[in-house]
């Protein structure tokens, strides 16, 4: 099972916790939610607005705007943490980044308060190419680079590519980062008026996935890094496979027969050669909002065994739109590596198999789901190092 995986060999972190991967794993070991009052995330001066914004930081040479300085210090981290675990670069190391709406401050301001009049330097800045070519360039990488968005699943959808890549021959390696810091006023309040985003009540009373009275997820921001190899002496989990699929059916809403959502699960499984029986957690997509819950609660109850359990961190971490599976997957790992499942502490009666708060690791493999706005359905199959 686990020679067919793709190592995660190393894990960087910048999320509304911090910059770095411990201050996200010790904010979730106490249960406290990343979120807070945000003052000028209002569309009004008198608005309160809770999120999980990602603290100003990261080093102004990366670039002027907090999305290429959060990118690149992610996935150094994610590099030196790969170094530490045994990983030596090969010689092609591919670069994937997924990004749904990059560097939203900059081009804000760019229309609206310089007139699209900048110096040609800083309209390069806009680019999403530039932060990848200064990251490929400083570590001397030159495997092939891309962007990929699939909305919030585009964090599945970056490990099922990075692993074609590397089941494929085309890399040696792959270092993957997931950045999203889109939270604008603009952004949360279009969330809100969709009926999905809350940005009026403190995390735990507003998100509560799989539980009563959930009303929908408080947003979030993140840049979240792995390096991913068949060549380290000590990943902290492997990925097995994967799969994707898409509804076709609307832009915000799941097609409530789920065929292509239960169907993506099989073809995950399938993919990583592996039963359901296998299975020991559903780290689920888990906004908080009706239909996901709904969705993937059905799956859980459909597919796997009585003893498979359900968490999702979005009421700590926020949901994190374009990096948000990511940010999961790296819980997934780190609570591998650490012997512990750092699940958020129920508030309201829910599903039976729901984890209460921080769990003890059981021997198992993790099934990561992650269902986009628009259809897109994504899964992958987590296993332990060892």
């Amino acid at each position: 099972m686990v020679a067919r995986g793709v190592g995660i060999c190393g894990i960087g972190v910048v999320s509304g916790y911090g910059w770095g991967r411990e201050p996200m794993w010790d904010g979730l070991l106490g249960g406290k939610p990343a979120a807070a009052v945000v003052p000028g995330l209002g569309m009004n001066a008198d608005e309160t607005v809770w999120a999980a914004r990602v603290p100003d930081g990261g080093d102004p040479v990366d670039g002027p705007g907090r999305f290429a300085r959060a990118m690149r210090a992610a996935a150094r981290e994610a590099i030196r943490d790969a170094g530490d675990r045994g990983w030596r670069p090969g010689r092609r190391v591919g670069l994937l980044h997924a990004v749904v709406l990059g560097e939203v401050d900059l081009w804000r301001d760019f229309y609206t308060t310089r007139g699209g009049t900048v110096p040609v330097r800083e309209y390069l800045a806009l680019m999403p190419s530039t932060p990848m070519s200064m990251f490929m360039r400083e570590f001397g990488f030159h495997g092939p680079a891309m962007n990929v968005s699939a909305m919030c699943a585009s964090g599945n959808a970056g490990l099922i590519t990075a692993k074609s890549w590397l089941d494929a021959g085309i890399v040696d390696d792959v270092v993957f980062v997931a950045t999203d810091l889109s939270l604008t006023p603009e952004n949360v309040s279009h969330f809100v008026r969709l009926g999905v985003a809350i940005a009026d009540s403190e995390p735990l009373d507003a998100c509560r996935p799989f539980q009563q009275g959930s009303r929908g997820f408080v947003m979030g921001e993140a840049s979240v890094s792995f390096v991913l190899s068949r060549r380290s002496t000590r990943p902290y989990a492997y990925a097995l496979g994967g799969a994707m699929s898409h509804d076709a059916y609307h832009a915000t809403s799941i097609d409530p027969a789920l065929t292509h959502v239960t169907a993506t699960f099989e073809d995950a499984l399938a993919n990583a050669g592996v039963p359901a029986s296998a299975v020991r957690y559903l780290n689920a997509h888990g906004p908080g909002t009706a239909q996901c819950d709904l969705a993937e609660a059905a799956v859980l109850d459909r597919l796997f065994p009585e003893d498979t359990e359900v968490y999702s961190v979005k009421p700590l971490t926020g949901h994190c739109q374009g990096a948000a599976s990511a940010v999961e997957v790296a819980v997934a790992a780190l609570g591998y590596d650490r012997g512990t499942v750092p699940a958020p502490p129920t508030v309201a009666p829910g599903h039976p198999r729901l984890l209460n708060g921080p769990s003890p690791v059981e021997d198992g493999l993790t099934v990561k789901s992650s269902l986009g706005m628009g259809g897109h359905n994504s899964v992958i199959v987590l296993a332990p190092p060892a």
